[in-house]
């Protein structure tokens, strides 16, 4: 069995692995590349693999860097089934088709520009045309249901509560009559947050790809978030401001409905405050996302459920408006009364969100409130790391508005959240590779999973290749891997070989007692035999720090072939 890493792995965006066991190659993800130029450019190229080649994606959950590539995947040949929960099959719905728009929008506009520039016209990613072709292909099917997608592998989908629908994988491959099971986590949602159930603990894996957005981060306690919200729209208010939140369309834009609704409550001590306050959610997908929440109530955690037999709508409010029409939307910038305006995309890449930046940026009296992860390169990025002066459509604009980041909104696991999701394990996998984060992320969630559990982690750079077995993973793509930074391999290579050690002294002591005629060992020899393994244990662990903690001393020589030796 082989596992290949083709997306999210040298960033947080693009989430893609490639599975492949004998004949059969399967996908775990397609997302699309977001960020920068540079990141944007990613989804241009040839994928790793050949589309018509593959039999199936299993789809973690319905967010664009884990989806987005998948019209494309089927305009270059794909035709198996993609599987996913039952609600992320109603928001791919809303998510590919918006996204096929989008790409379609962006070449015309760069074809417009270009054309007075004599440039040749570009063509989109994908059309909605190709978003809706891809869209025959969804298989849904529920959580926690075992289902064969062929002769030698199974899944099963849990609750990984980040967004609605979203999941944690178990994947099953037999090969030569072994059974091997790898866990992927998708995005690790945050613990007794509303509305989504907490993500699901998994205890056995051989092989686990883990996430790892905030594995250098703690979040601020939501309930703390919860007040700053509030503190920052009654003080913009007062002034005379609006309030713009970018937000993500699926997951985010909902918690802060949620949230907006118990703020709006008659009994709520902020009520006078915010009674003549609007609150708009102006992003079409945003409104569809809403609807397809309401419609999945099943999925829900049993407060939301409580809430809404008690006979409250926990997505609505009286203040609360949505607009449909661009018409509507620009009307919003064209009213001087203060307001909160919700509106996508989270990172201000695309859509509304930008437009009302552009009118709301430049005056101190405003705010813009970021609410989920920004990635490198992106607007929000570049907003909240204190650019003075962006450009929009064009045109200068000067950052004056309060800018605020609050991280406990966050859909993420931050780095608590991650541990303890991992230390859930009742063994160590074989092997654990941590994906979907930038650097210091990866290697801060590395460092604290060897230090706390005893695990060396392999840290995935670039498009690396491994061969799995029930022992080890090898690294295939040596040269390739390195030349993205990979170098976790040498690390692990001693602790493979230090776990074949441990697993024949476990099968020397068994066959001892089977040499001992059945008789049972005694309470004395039971705990020698612990004292053996815990040194052993305790020696690996070592040895394993050592080599990590001075890798960085060390010159790779290269060598002919796919290995690798190093001196001091």
């Amino acid at each position: 069995m082989k596992i290949k890493f083709c997306g999210a792995s040298s960033g947080v965006t693009g989430s893609c692995h490639l599975i492949t066991s004998g004949e059969h190659q399967i996908l775990l993800d397609c997302g699309q590349f977001q960020g920068g130029k540079a990141q944007e450019a990613l989804n241009y190229e040839d994928f790793p693999f050949n589309p018509a080649e593959i039999e199936c994606v299993v789809l973690s959950h319905a967010h664009i860097d884990h989806c987005g590539r998948i019209p494309l995947l089927v305009k270059r040949g794909f035709r198996g089934k993609i599987y996913c929960t039952d609600a992320t099959a109603d928001l791919l719905d809303i998510m590919l088709k918006d996204s096929g728009y989008i790409h379609e929008k962006e070449a015309e506009w760069q074809n417009r520009k270009g054309e007075r520039a004599g440039k040749e016209a570009v063509e989109p990613l994908y059309t909605f045309q190709d978003a809706v072709d891809s869209l025959a292909y969804v298989e849904p099917v529920r959580y926690d249901q075992l289902f064969k997608i062929n002769d030698v592998m199974k899944v099963v989908f849990n609750d990984a509560g980040h967004i609605l629908g979203s999941a944690i994988v178990e994947l099953w491959v037999t090969e030569d009559e072994k059974e091997s099971k790898i866990v992927f986590s998708g995005d690790i949602g945050v613990n007794e947050r509303p509305i989504l159930n907490d993500p699901t603990y998994i205890k056995k894996a051989d092989y686990v790809i883990m996430e790892s957005t905030y594995g250098s981060r703690l979040h601020p306690d939501n309930d703390r978030s919860i007040q700053d919200l509030v503190d920052i729209v009654i003080n913009t208010i007062k002034r005379g401001g609006n309030v713009i939140i970018p937000s993500f369309a699926v997951g985010r834009t909902q918690e802060l409905i949620y949230e907006f609704n118990k703020l709006y409550n008659e009994k709520s001590p902020y009520y006078e405050d915010l009674r003549n306050v609007k609150v708009y959610i102006d992003s079409p997908m945003a409104t569809n996302a809403t609807e397809i929440f309401q419609k999945n109530a099943q999925v829900f955690d049993e407060d939301t459920k409580e809430y809404i037999l008690s006979g409250d709508n926990p997505l609505d409010f009286i203040n609360l408006e949505f607009t449909r029409s661009s018409d509507e939307s620009r009307s919003l910038n064209m009213d001087t009364s203060p307001k909160i305006i919700i509106s996508a995309s989270g990172m201000c890449e695309a859509g509304r969100i930008r437009h009302h930046l552009k009118h709301n940026l430049w005056d101190k009296k405003n705010s813009i409130v970021f609410v989920g992860y920004q990635a490198e390169g992106t607007l929000g990025r570049a907003i909240i790391d204190g650019e003075k002066t962006v450009t929009l459509f064009g045109e200068d604009i000067s950052v004056n508005a309060e800018i605020h980041v609050l991280e406990g909104f966050s859909g993420h696991a931050d780095q608590n959240g991650l541990f303890t999701w991992i230390a859930h394990f009742k063994n160590p996998p074989k092997q654990l590779f941590l994906v979907h984060g930038e650097e210091e992320s990866k290697e801060a969630l590395a460092k604290l999973i060897h230090e706390k559990l005893g695990y060396m982690p392999v840290v995935i750079r670039g498009n690396s290749e491994y061969e799995l077995d029930m022992e080890t993973a090898e690294i295939l793509n040596y040269r390739e891997a390195k030349e993205e930074g990979v170098w976790y391999e040498d690390v692990q290579n001693v602790r493979n070989k230090l776990s074949t050690i441990h697993t024949n002294l476990e099968k020397i002591l068994y066959n001892a007692n089977l040499a001992m005629g059945g008789q049972n060992i005694t309470e004395e020899q039971l705990i020698n035999i612990k004292n053996i393994m815990q040194e052993l244990d305790k020696a690996t662990l070592n040895l394993g720090e050592a080599v990590t903690e001075h890798y960085n001393e060390f010159t790779p020589i290269e060598h002919e072939g796919e290995t690798s030796k190093y001196h001091h």
